[in-house]
């Protein structure tokens, strides 16, 4: 009977444990989805009351979909009282690039819209900042690089060495060229400088007329080479040194922004596609407090993200030096 008697008691025992720690993680559960809904509300309830959007123009620019389609979001959300374009890049395709102008362009001819460089808004990502009404760059930012490239590599010598040779037949001379498996001819050259300078042509212009430049002003900023917001100052390339806190007073001085808005982030919509292997060991990296190893890996995931865009690029590419 002793042993029976313990033995029920033990399994009184257990069952009153099992049941804590299910009532536990009924109330973890029901604070996870109070706390979720609040978050939500909360962000709704800041989205829903009149505010300052905040998009970000980061990283290669593509023209890619998450990027345009935030854009949009804050064009049509109708308690967002202006738009702040925030541009940390480099470049990227130059009909990425032109694609991300016109949607800023668009933006603008319905609300104030002001680009605030936060590091470097070079070729392509200049490019976007010119679709706003006013660029702010801090004095050591970096603007400009007015140019385009079309880089591509040419294997033959490698071809050669390992003793194999492509041949191909084309409709035209020019079909595709160049090919990088054998020497450029000197038409296919011709006809890829002209498409170059075309859009390099349509670069200027786009400069010219959006900073209300002369020739001449033109023609000191428009060599390729990349400035400081200091230097961009005087040569017209941004309008005001500073950061967000000056892109805010100017809303509220020159377009009659009510004082004290808050600036909401509007996110892009984050797909897994976007993560990459090399994304990780960067992330590990600086984390582990390897921050040489983890520059040198940015440096070659960017190297890569370069190498594998299509087309004309308006971006900027310092060369790495050890």
């Amino acid at each position: 009977m002793s042993l029976d008697a313990d033995a029920m008691i033990d399994r009184r025992s257990m069952r009153r444990k099992l049941t804590f720690w299910r009532v536990m993680a009924i109330l973890a559960v029901a604070v996870l989805i109070i706390g979720l809904g609040l978050a939500y509300g909360a962000r709704n309830l800041g989205a829903t009351t009149s505010h300052i959007a905040r998009v970000a123009v980061t990283g290669l620019i593509t023209g890619d979909q998450e990027t345009i389609a935030t854009i949009r979001r804050a064009k049509d959300a109708k308690s967002a009282a202006a738009v702040v374009i925030s541009i940390d890049s480099p470049g990227g395709t130059t009909t990425g690039s032109e694609a991300i102008y016109r949607e800023i362009r668009e933006l603008a001819k319905v609300k104030p819209t002001v680009a605030v460089v936060k590091g470097t808004a070079a070729s392509g990502a200049y490019i976007a900042a010119l679709g706003t009404d006013r660029i702010i760059a801090p004095e050591t930012g970096i603007v400009g690089s007015i140019g385009v490239i079309l880089q591509y590599p040419n294997f033959t010598k490698v071809l050669d060495t390992i003793g194999v040779k492509v041949e191909a037949v084309r409709s035209s001379p020019l079909k595709a060229q160049p090919s990088g498996i054998e020497p450029t001819p000197p038409e296919a050259r011709e006809a890829i400088t002209a498409t170059v300078l075309d859009t390099y042509a349509w670069f200027k212009d786009l400069v010219k007329t959006r900073r209300s430049l002369t020739d001449d002003e033109l023609a000191r900023v428009a060599d390729g080479r990349v400035f400081t917001g200091r230097q961009g100052l005087p040569l017209k390339l941004v309008d005001q040194l500073g950061g967000e806190r000056e892109a805010l007073d100017w809303l509220v001085r020159e377009k009659n922004i009510t004082v004290g808005l808050r600036l909401l982030e509007y996110r892009r919509t984050t797909t897994w596609s976007r993560f990459s292997p090399a994304g990780a060991l960067v992330g590990i990296a600086s984390v582990l407090g390897y921050e040489d190893a983890a520059i040198a890996l940015s440096a070659v995931r960017r190297e890569a993200d370069i190498q594998s865009l299509d087309g004309l690029l308006a971006v900027w590419q310092p060369q790495s030096q050890n």
